[in-house]
């Protein structure tokens, strides 16, 4: 299998977009792009040029896909005004009807208008029907390794944490019920369909798909994404979206069974270290990728996407690149893969 990264955030603009080829088929992952925040220290001018380019990198990367996969609904992982280059492409991508957020529902609504409206001149109506209401068990059921950790003196506030969080889940299950359900697709033109779960072969290329996951946290409000496993032969290709770091014990020991030759990780929200993530969430990412470091026989791991955000990335994640470098693992970030510096460090 040949593994190119195609834009990623130590290059100057969010995105997490990796081409994945094989003798069977070419497998775009997360095409989609989006300028860095206000805090990125690169002038606003050169922030624009950085997101220009890479959107023209992904464009073209889109155009020899064979299969496209979007992983959720957020702008750095899919491409919503360009819906010309998803024509007579097989997409597999993120069930818009149920384990999403509000405002990912809203844009994935949009999209799928745009998609169907322009690729299929087709009302949108026509894709909708009532959904089947449901019973959504418990998300943490399945997080053995996460509900037995000890959290020492975080262990009241992380109680207090789940328990708004369990709520704030039940209320989002109510609205799945509600919502109208927008369906896949299978024609000529255009394939979609919904990947959590499933398992799909090209050849001797196999695709496999994790359940819904959540978006860092347990209970984010960020909302749930999945991630993308690629087979061939004996190779594995794992490509993680958005887990940050991982954070959770038990995606990181799914990683560590699955064992790949290339991991695709994104990091921890550094550049939002006490807003968004807190210390002993921050640790939590640490302390699970020095586990897949020490467990795994994977060749490379691309360690991105998030944390390259601010230029002390390496010192927040320290022990990470220690244990790499003791271990002999390769460790690094798109841009080094591709023989460059990352573009905050240019600025520090």
């Amino acid at each position: 299998m040949k593994f190119t990264p195609i834009w990623f955030d130590s290059l100057g603009a969010k995105s997490s977009c990796v081409l994945i080829a094989t003798e069977d088929v070419k497998i775009l992952i997360d095409p989609g792009i989006a300028i860095m925040q206000p805090s990125f220290p690169a002038p606003l001018a050169k922030k624009l040029y950085l997101e220009s380019l890479g959107l023209r990198k992904i464009k073209n990367a889109m155009k020899k896909a064979d299969v496209i996969v979007i992983s959720h609904y957020h702008y750095d992982h899919y491409l919503l005004n360009h819906i010309e280059l998803y024509k007579g492409k097989t997409m597999f991508v993120k069930n818009p009807n149920e384990y999403i957020n509000d405002s990912q529902r809203k844009r994935a609504k949009e999209f799928f208008q745009s998609l169907y409206g322009e690729m299929l001149d087709r009302e949108f109506e026509e894709f909708l029907s009532r959904k089947r209401k449901l019973a959504y068990p418990d998300p943490l059921r399945e997080l053995k390794l996460a509900m037995k950790r000890d959290f020492g003196d975080y262990a009241g506030r992380r109680k207090e944490v789940l328990k708004a969080g369990y709520e704030w889940f039940r209320r989002r299950t109510e609205r799945w019920n509600k919502w109208f359900e927008i369906k896949g697709c299978d024609e000529k033109k255009l394939m979609v369909e919904y990947a959590e779960g499933r398992c799909f072969e090209f050849g001797k290329t196999r695709i496999r798909f994790t359940k819904p996951l959540f978006h860092g946290v347990e209970f984010s409000r960020v909302g749930w994404v999945f991630s993308t496993v690629v087979e061939r032969k004996g190779e594995k290709i794992i490509h993680t979206s958005d887990v940050n770091g991982p954070i959770i014990e038990d995606y990181a020991e799914w990683i560590a069974m699955e064992n790949p030759d290339i991991l695709v990780l994104d990091g921890p929200m550094t550049y939002m270290f006490g807003y968004l993530l807190n210390r002993t969430n921050l640790q939590r990412a640490v302390k699970n990728l020095v586990r897949i470091l020490k467990t795994t026989d994977t060749k490379l791991i691309i360690y991105d996407h998030h944390l390259p955000r601010e230029a002390k990335f390496r010192e927040h994640t320290k022990e990470v690149w220690e244990v790499a470098k003791r271990l002999k693992k390769r460790l690094i970030t798109a841009a080094e893969f591709l023989g460059k510096t990352p573009e905050v460090l240019k600025y520090a």
